[in-house]
């Protein structure tokens, strides 16, 4: 029996998003699908860009939600019932400003930690027990509670460097979720990016 995965990058739609710390999901599905030559179409009915690849008897749904970052769990919850996508099966690519840049972190399950886009793809599919991958993408001052000008900037010229590393690792690191297991990609993957782009300890 095929088996049916679900990868939704959490993101902003409009030009002026696209390079932007919060499109960070956006950018690691971009990257992946690219590599796998699938092609994206705009489906009205999810309010979704969608790409599929599949190999064998596997099938991966990437999903960018169109919906602006808020209202995300709309687009992902009406594909993951459309094609009855079990939640075992479904990861959230997300940023995390508590994250420093160039730290990535997979957990099978959690809290939304305060991230908005988590919270509307909770309220969707009904449950916290999705896995996620958050991306750190940094704080500009750990006091400061209002980020909605760092999160909707750009990366710098060193730290755009830094994040094409960050988004190759994160697909290394979906490719053995789906291979072997959350369990060996959180082992193998979670942590910081060290400069040779190897993995330093967490």
């Amino acid at each position: 029996m095929d088996a049916i995965y679900l990868i939704a990058g959490l993101g902003n739609p409009g030009r002026q998003y696209e390079k932007t710390r919060h499109n960070a999901g956006f950018l690691v599905l971009e990257h992946w699908a690219r590599k796998r030559r699938a092609s994206w179409s705009l489906e009205d009915r999810f309010t979704a860009r969608i790409a599929k690849w599949r190999e064998g008897d596997l099938t991966v749904l990437f999903c960018q939600p169109q919906t602006f970052m808020n209202a995300s769990g709309e687009s992902v919850g009406a594909v993951s019932r459309y094609y009855r996508v079990p939640l075992q099966r479904t990861m959230i690519v997300v940023d995390d400003a508590d994250l420093p840049l160039g730290h990535i972190r997979m957990r099978p399950s959690g809290s939304s930690g305060g991230h908005h886009g988590l919270e509307s793809v909770e309220a969707h599919l009904g449950s916290r027990e999705y896995a996620r991958l958050r991306v750190g993408i940094g704080r500009v001052d750990d006091r400061q509670r209002d980020i909605a000008g760092h999160v909707l900037s750009d990366f710098s010229g060193a730290e755009e460097t830094l994040f094409g590393q960050v988004v190759h690792r994160c697909c290394q690191q979906l490719d053995c979720w789906l291979a072997d297991g959350i369990g060996k990609a959180m082992s193998q993957f979670n942590g910081a990016i060290a400069p040779n782009n190897e993995k330093a300890t967490e």
